[in-house]
């Protein structure tokens, strides 16, 4: 019903309403009808996402225009909703999953899958990359600001490559990703936006650099999904120069499912999510080390970087609510 909410404007039209509306008026601002959106909103009350009023009117309440229906703040929640459907259809294949333990990367979820994904990160990472994140990073942003040479690992839709293209324009960015529909829409989004000192690869066609010429390398939210993660993290070591940089982040993780289902109060969710997404990924080639969304815990991330030969590993203190950062240096 949350994905319905999102897909049909509902949740926009009474957050654009800015009071209490009948059902009747909630459908005709989305062209709907009224019997349909009547039940959904009934489910919507019952579950306290929306709220109903004694002359039998509905609202949003403050927290829930924001996180249901405002793609310009960071509490936006829509994005995961968004790709509900591609999500549960992994419960088509998984079943064989459990007796090949062979998984599915991410383009099983299809084009929908990648704008899911697009659309949860993107309104954090525009409040807060840039003004908050970089900055976080020893010496960073006086090399984006002279000119730097940077790769985003697993770029996705290229969201991020493009905002610090845009904020850095003495700066080169290139972003790698093995979908190919997230490619597609960040190369659409590349020619729309005009710039010049972005571009997007496919890494098996061509690879990121192993001569230690990049000054700053991102992983946001993927080492975990990722088949062979060593190797990648070897990859990072090689290409960044003496003194780069690699902005490691990744999902906050603890050592143990104890820890875990003790501290974290989204453990059942994300073990849930992982199954069906991250681990399935992490699983869809030969070998594969099958992680799985909290399979990355800052121990697991420190010995991992070590052994690919990097020598400094520090947390940065930003603040987020699914989401650890490291500053990981040679």
């Amino acid at each position: 019903m949350i994905h319905l909410g999102d897909q049909l404007g509902l949740y926009r039209a009474m957050r654009e309403a800015d009071r209490p509306i009948t059902t009747g008026e909630l459908a005709a601002s989305t062209g709907t009808i009224e019997r349909w959106v009547r039940e959904w909103a009934f489910n919507q009350a019952a579950s306290k996402m929306i709220l109903a009023h004694p002359d039998g009117r509905f609202s949003l309440s403050p927290e829930a225009a924001v996180v249901l229906a405002d793609p310009e703040h960071p509490a936006f929640g829509m994005g995961m909703f968004h790709r509900l459907p591609q999500t549960m259809k992994a419960l088509e294949h998984v079943r064989d999953s459990f007796r090949t333990g062979v998984g599915h990367d991410y383009d099983s979820h299809g084009p929908e899958g990648a704008v899911g994904i697009e659309r949860s990160f993107e309104p954090w990472n525009r409040a807060f990359l840039v003004p908050v994140v970089l900055p976080a990073l020893a010496d960073v942003v006086d090399k984006l600001d002279a000119g730097a040479a940077v790769a985003d690992v697993g770029c996705g839709a290229g969201s991020a490559v493009l905002l610090m293209a845009s904020t850095y324009p003495a700066s080169t960015f290139t972003g790698y990703d093995i979908s190919q529909y997230a490619l597609a829409r960040a190369r659409t989004k590349l020619d729309a936006s005009g710039l010049g000192n972005a571009e997007f690869h496919d890494p098996r066609n061509t690879a990121l650099p192993r001569d230690h010429s990049l000054d700053l390398v991102c992983t946001f939210d993927c080492i975990h999904d990722m088949s062979h993660p060593q190797a990648v993290i070897e990859a990072i070591h090689e290409s960044l120069k003496p003194d780069g940089t690699w902005l490691l982040v990744d999902i906050k993780a603890l050592d143990t499912f104890e820890e875990n289902a003790r501290k974290n109060p989204m453990a059942s969710l994300m073990y849930g999510i992982s199954v069906l997404s991250c681990m399935s990924s992490a699983l869809s080639e030969p070998g594969g080390l099958g992680l799985g969304t909290l399979g990355l815990s800052e121990n697991t991330a420190h010995e991992m970087a070590l052994a690919a030969g990097f020598t400094r590993f520090r947390k940065l203190a930003v603040d987020h609510s699914v989401n650890a950062f490291y500053e990981v240096r040679p």
